[in-house]
């Protein structure tokens, strides 16, 4: 039996909606907006529309191909089929490389806010203790890591539905102490865009990688009771999360404070809970942001641990990697990427500005990689289909004109990245560690149908790979 049919199938409905959500909403839109929104005023508005259009695009183009053959490769899968094994080999490992990072990111943030209150306990000690613990979730069962990753998702939904409708009130002036604002901070202070159309651009750059990790759903649906129905679900809903959630919230700061009020800069979310007059702005903010790095943290070990048993049962990773637990879970997965995370922990307080730096500029353009990838990916996989394309259960929009529009559209973004002092280091750090790992993926794959190393022999073949021959 293939390895990836013994993983559990325990995730339900509401665990999938609720893992989809909480890949949109990460510590990046409650902390990392302040600095877009100082950057380009309220014309960031603009940049976030155009950052969630192209990740709604690149949502609906995985999701046709999830619904359609839901794997726990995801995208790396259908890279394999589309591009070549060289593809999946390639973008898996990067995606992986991604999370594992993200770890040593999410920890480290996780423990200054826990070294905040409890000061008695050095940061690094709550950095290891918030690692053993997501760990210890993940190995438990992927239901447990469900259950995390709901309710983690359902605290940051609340916070923001709650600040929403607070700002709503607060900007139609039934908030008692607070003026309406009308359209005063929108269009006084330099205009809506203040800094010029270029800072609005250079704006998405910044705000693009906020929305990654809306395809952890995809990823997860692989071990749902019904992958396909929730893919389509998770799929469907990206739209209004992206625009209710990110848009939404946005639009209320700098509706109701100055975009370029010191306030904003630090923290917009906590400078507009101040605005209402509530107590304990601060701590309630950094509740909040816990519970997305904690998410993150949940989500980051799931996801990586994943993408390497995918890999794995591909004979792209060790062997030892496809062992399936009696909970079905892939411990060895889970803990060659905790193993990886624990070193990037270490990194964060031992080089920060030197090799934990440099790490984390190597993942830096990851995000759009894969979602060139996922374009491209389902671009040459529906043209294949031919008329059989008329039974998918979820399509692509207007294809093939929307799917070149978000090839385009990436492809301009790594163009700007170039152009963008700020970014280009990291782009050009990315762009070398994909290199490298490409070329040992078409070292390894370079001979049509010979024996790559590393792969059981053809008698051993498991069915997705008998399925590609």
């Amino acid at each position: 039996m293939h390895a990836e049919q013994q993983l559990s199938k325990s995730l339900k409905p509401r665990h999938l909606s609720m893992i989809a959500i909480a890949g949109v909403i990460g510590a990046g839109l409650f902390v990392g907006s302040g600095a877009a929104i100082q950057q380009a005023g309220p014309g960031i508005l603009v940049a976030y529309a155009a950052a969630g259009l192209v990740v709604i695009l690149v949502m609906r183009m995985l999701g046709e191909m999830a619904a359609a053959n839901p794997e726990t490769g995801s995208f790396s899968t259908y890279a394999d089929k589309a591009l070549g094994r060289w593809a999946g080999f390639s973008i898996g490992w990067l995606y992986a490389w991604f999370w594992v990072i993200v770890l040593g990111i999410e920890a480290t943030a996780g423990a200054a806010i826990m070294h905040r209150w409890v000061p008695g306990i050095d940061q690094w000690v709550w950095a290891l203790l918030l690692m053993v613990l997501l760990t210890l979730t993940n190995l438990g069962s992927v239901k447990s890591y469900g259950e995390f990753e709901f309710w983690f998702a359902s605290i940051k939904v609340a916070a923001i539905v709650l600040f929403l409708v607070f700002g709503a009130a607060a900007i139609l002036g039934l908030v008692p102490g607070v003026p309406a604002p009308g359209l005063d901070n929108l269009i006084n202070n330099g205009g809506f865009m203040p800094n010029g159309p270029g800072a609005v651009l250079a704006g998405i750059l910044v705000v693009v990688f906020s929305f990654f990790g809306a395809e952890i759903a995809t990823i997860a649906a692989g071990e749902s009771e019904n992958p396909v129905d929730a893919v389509k679900k998770a799929v469907k809903s990206t739209v209004w999360r992206i625009l209710v959630f990110y848009i939404g919230s946005i639009a209320v700061v700098v509706t109701l404070l100055p975009w370029n009020s010191a306030s904003v800069a630090k923290s917009p979310y906590v400078a507009v809970i101040e605005l209402f007059g509530i107590p304990g702005a601060g701590t309630i903010m950094d509740v909040v942001v816990l519970t997305s790095v904690l998410s993150c943290l949940n989500s980051g070990l799931y996801t990586a641990s994943r993408m390497l048993f995918s890999l794995s049962t591909r004979g792209d990773a060790p062997r030892s990697w496809t062992r399936i637990s009696k909970r079905g879970v892939p411990a060895a997965a889970v803990l060659a990427s905790t193993v990886v995370g624990f070193v990037t922990v270490g990194l964060n307080y031992v080089a920060p500005d030197t090799v934990f730096l440099f790490l984390v500029n190597t993942s830096g353009a990851i995000a759009l990689f894969v979602w060139l990838v996922i374009s491209s990916s389902q671009l040459i996989l529906r043209r294949r289909m031919g008329a059989a394309a008329k039974h998918l259960q979820l399509k692509m929009w207007l294809f093939p004109y929307l799917t070149w529009a978000a090839i385009i559209s990436i492809v301009a973004l790594l163009i700007g990245m170039v152009i963008v002092e700020s970014t280009r280091e990291s782009l050009l750090l990315s762009l070398a560690l994909a290199a490298v790992v490409v070329a040992v993926g078409v070292l390894r794959y370079r001979r049509q149908g010979a024996k790559a190393i590393g792969l059981p022999a053809p008698a051993q073949r498991t069915p997705v790979e008998e399925s590609r021959r």
